[in-house]
């Protein structure tokens, strides 16, 4: 299988040990690596896929042990690149007591400051997918630099895949938010977004709002994120809900990229899901979309299994474990809204 090279943050969670408590009242926290294109690489080396990482982490204790932790799992790290001018970023995580969370960051922007020409282009053009998500946009630097990996990336026939992943405090208002997730959405080929996000950029929880003011012409597929309900696959041909497994949900860090992993290890490893990896005119064809439904099938699993664990990159399940879910859960039947059922 080709490589995937994903691009973005690596940084330190602090998970809380007890649910249900706001950030000021929990008494203790669990030190874990996170970060979302950091959780994706992982993701997807657990899954038996070949990852690499490209970012910037500072050049201290915590930044040299993300290090470690990615290339232990399996994750490729030339493109990583240790910065002494600012510490690694910290980020402290409240969960309700369904594992809903609630984030307070310590950051320097110039931790995620990447200058194109610290850019791995061999990796870049090498990789059969490039990904990347907004949090790499919430700074004009870092955000210069991304898009410029995206467009490199495009130019050299790569897939790019982006994951809307908003994080409103690292943005200057939702004005900036809106604006730079739009720049980095026109950038992809494949698209993750969740309802909530949905919303925010149009007002609207359906589908046919992302049709309306999100769709464009190198778009091939997009993914719309449900929670617990499962996602909706939208493609030019129509769009389809693929339901979820239920599971006892304990911290929900790392879910969505569980699921962004497991979703592009399965195209990677099917050749058939797209017929043609290239971009051909900035449009790539989209092939068997049964394989394609049955990929967002394991990629729920994938997401809801790591619900069930606390941290992000602690949680990342193994391509057996998800199998195990998914065939213990059976088949769900049955028709939601009207929409066709995987």
């Amino acid at each position: 299988m080709a490589g995937i090279l994903c691009y973005g943050d690596l940084l330190v969670d602090f998970v809380p040990t007890e649910n249900g408590l706001p950030l000021a009242r929990v008494p203790a926290f669990e030190k874990a690596p996170g970060g979302a294109a950091a959780n994706v690489a992982v993701g997807l080396a657990r899954l038996g896929g070949r990852a690499g990482f490209m970012g910037k982490v500072g050049d201290d204790p915590f930044g040299r042990w993300l290090a470690s932790v990615l290339e232990g799992e399996g994750v490729a790290v030339d493109a990583l690149r240790l910065d002494a001018r600012a510490h690694t970023v910290l980020a402290f995580v409240s969960l309700t007591a369904e594992g809903e969370r609630d984030f307070l960051f310590y950051r320097e922007p110039q931790d995620m400051l990447c200058d194109p020409d610290e850019l791995d282009m061999a990796a870049i053009e090498a990789a059969l997918i490039f990904h990347f998500d907004s949090i790499s946009l919430t700074a004009e630097a870092p955000a210069r630099t991304a898009l410029f990996a995206a467009d490199r990336a495009a130019g050299a026939g790569r897939l790019v895949s982006y994951d809307v992943n908003l994080r409103l405090p690292l943005w200057r208002d939702a004005e900036a938010a809106q604006a730079g997730i739009r720049a980095g959405l026109s950038r992809a080929h494949l698209l993750k977004l969740s309802d909530d996000e949905l919303d925010f950029l149009t007002g609207s929880r359906e589908p046919a709002a992302l049709r309306r003011h999100l769709w464009h012409d190198r778009l091939v597929f997009a993914v719309l994120s449900l929670g617990a309900r499962g996602s909706i696959l939208i493609d030019a041909g129509g769009e389809r809900l693929v339901p979820s497994v239920a599971v006892e949900a304990v911290d929900t860090t790392g879910a969505g990229d569980a699921f962004v992993a497991a979703l592009l290890w399965a195209i990677a490893a099917e050749p058939d899901i797209l017929e043609d990896r290239a971009i051909l005119g900035d449009r790539a064809i989209l092939g068997d979309r049964e394989r394609l439904a049955a990929a967002v099938r394991f990629a729920n699993a994938a997401g809801a299994l790591t619900a069930t664990r606390r941290g992000a990159i602690p949680a990342l399940p193994g391509r057996a474990a998800v199998e195990a879910l998914l065939a213990g859960a059976g088949e769900t039947g049955g028709r939601v809204e009207g929409r066709e059922e995987a």
